[in-house]
């Protein structure tokens, strides 16, 4: 845990205390602590998210946070941290603005250099008709060293 300390200053009959009051954040564990699983429930602007220990990994909804770095850093420093021999990650965006698009990338490439994932795949599921989610996920296949795609094509449900 990493510490930090929360000032107050109180008053009381007349005499001012001044009070330290550590806090203790939250971190992410690191590899040596052992790692957590993340998970994250969708909202309106943000996808859900399910990062296993074992290797499974979900990104699915809607991807346009007003601070995108905060929201994806924490997910990047995690898949850098993660040590499992492999790694299958289920894509499913139904929406990402081009902020989310970069970290995304940012995300997949830091999975892709993780040496100590061996067998790595993603599934990038797209609604048929969605060209651009498709074409986003083919581009980011070129761009990266050795992790093949599986697309995924799926129908609108009501």
């Amino acid at each position: 845990m990493v510490g930090c300390h929360l000032y107050f200053i109180i008053c009381h009959k007349n005499q001012t205390y001044f009070v330290i009051v550590r806090k203790l954040l939250r971190k992410l564990p690191t590899e040596k602590e052992g790692m957590n699983p993340v998970l994250i429930e969708a909202t309106p602007t943000t996808p859900a998210i399910n990062f296993c220990t074992d290797g499974r990994l979900l990104i699915e909804g809607r991807s346009l946070p007003r601070n995108v770095n905060e929201f994806y850093k924490p997910l990047i420093e995690w898949i850098t941290n993660l040590s499992v021999e492999a790694v299958i990650l289920d894509v499913n965006m139904e929406y990402f603005n081009s902020a989310s698009e970069k970290m995304l990338l940012t995300l997949l490439k830091s999975l892709d250099a993780n040496s100590r994932i061996k067998s790595l795949i993603i599934n990038w599921h797209y609604e048929a008709g969605d060209d651009s989610v498709l074409e986003t996920g083919q581009i980011f296949e070129e761009l990266l060293r050795r992790v093949p795609f599986r697309y995924h094509e799926y129908s609108e449900t009501a």
